[in-house]
């Protein structure tokens, strides 16, 4: 009996809705912010890619970050994060540029 109940746990992540994991994206909107002040971002690549670091608990791998250069927006999403010790809400992520929607 325990075998079918653990199988079937799995299914059900297995099978679960794909609309339900992408809910779980966020977009953090940093236009009205300042580089340098309030966040610090390192373009690399040609700014195709970058390392932010900011604050904020809620900032996740997979969610987008919305920045502003003078008159542009751009839209990154955070592939890998990293949360510091102290202050525990301050962390440090690898941005991807993607296009905007």
């Amino acid at each position: 009996m325990n075998l079918s109940f653990s199988f079937l746990n799995k299914l059900a992540v297995v099978i679960s809705p794909v609309t339900e994991l992408k809910q779980k994206k966020k977009i953090h909107d940093y236009r009205q912010q300042v580089c340098g002040g309030d966040y610090i971002f390192e373009r690399l690549n040609e700014g195709t890619i970058g390392y932010m670091t900011g604050v904020g608990k809620s900032v996740k791998a997979c969610d987008r970050i919305i920045l502003r250069e003078g008159c542009e927006s751009y839209q990154y999403q955070v592939e890998e994060i990293d949360y510091y010790s102290a202050p525990s809400d301050m962390w440090i992520a690898l941005l991807k540029q993607i296009p905007n929607d």
